[in-house]
């Protein structure tokens, strides 16, 4: 459940009130960029990389994006100071106003920014993920974009949880695994935790982005590789990632037979939130509820 208070176009209402229209294209055609942020201590955790994500994905659909990464960044804090939500997720979305017959009277506004709110989810001590084929299509334009076309993960998600499921591995049109509807997966081979890249049709996930590139552990080696079911039965242990899971160990998949080591993700899991502490210490807006006092 999101919080009282939304952020509307740097405004601050109370989430209930009605602020957007039915001619706003983008807002019933999907036309949106979007992303979730965790809050830690007042801090956006490894906010460049979002904001850096959302202005990618907004220039490939056509979507206006004028903020620097400190200007959307401080706008954004107004909404953590308001609900004083100081270790909470938040979801923001940039949503195209103008475009096609079915565009509405003008409301002096190309885009709309929306924010909110909400207590991180509680999702227990593992995953059991289900397999849905031909759920992401890797040659597509827009494939990897993160769009406020939702609707079929949506579906796919509650789906899994009436099966007795928490996730899906989403395949893509060769078979290959790709992703999950809201995280990125990883299979262990020994002391390498692989996940698929980015050709497979997956998001680029922020957590998984900083195993990639900056989490260390001495022995541990973290790599893209293309990965199929087989690759999952044969994997020494499967974890999924996301801003609000970080690193998740996985217990069933469906229709497979999978082992469950843990000392790899456990490993980096640690080396994680070791360099999510020291990035929260040294970020310059840390301690935001302090300096509001």
């Amino acid at each position: 459940m999101i919080r009282p208070l939304l952020l509307h176009n740097g405004q601050i209402r109370p989430a209930g009130e009605l602020s957007l229209a039915p001619g706003q294209v983008g807002l019933f055609s999907g036309w949106g960029v979007f992303s979730t942020i965790k809050i830690c201590d007042g801090v956006l955790f490894a906010f460049d990389r979002h904001w850096a994500r959302m202005r990618k994905d907004a220039d490939l659909l056509r979507i206006p994006f004028p903020w620097s990464p400190a200007e959307l960044e401080q706008i954004l804090l107004s909404l953590v100071a308001a609900n004083q939500d100081y270790d909470a997720t938040m979801r923001v979305l940039v949503v195209r106003n103008t475009g096609t017959m079915w565009a509405g009277p003008p409301t002096g506004q190309e885009i709309d920014l929306v924010a909110f709110t909400a207590a991180r989810s509680q999702w227990g001590p593992s995953a059991r993920l289900g397999i849905v084929p031909n759920a992401r299509h890797a040659e597509s334009l827009f494939s990897g974009a993160k769009t406020t076309s939702w609707a079929m993960n949506l579906v796919w998600y509650e789906e899994a949880h009436l099966r007795g499921q928490d996730e899906v591995v989403l395949l893509n049109e060769h078979g290959e695994v790709s992703e999950c509807t809201s995280a990125n997966i990883f299979a262990v081979f020994g002391d390498t935790a692989a996940t698929p890249p980015l050709t497979s049709g997956c998001l680029p996930g922020i957590t998984r982005e900083l195993l990639l590139e900056i989490i260390r552990v001495p022995g541990i080696r973290v790599v893209e590789r293309p990965l199929t079911l087989d690759d999952l039965q044969n994997a020494d242990g499967l974890f999924i990632t996301s801003t609000t899971r970080d690193l998740l160990p996985v217990s069933h998949v469906e229709g497979i037979s999978i082992h469950t080591c843990d000392r790899v993700r456990a490993a980096l899991s640690a080396a994680f939130h070791a360099w999510q502490d020291d990035y929260t210490f040294r970020a310059p807006r840390r301690a935001l509820r302090a300096a509001l006092g």
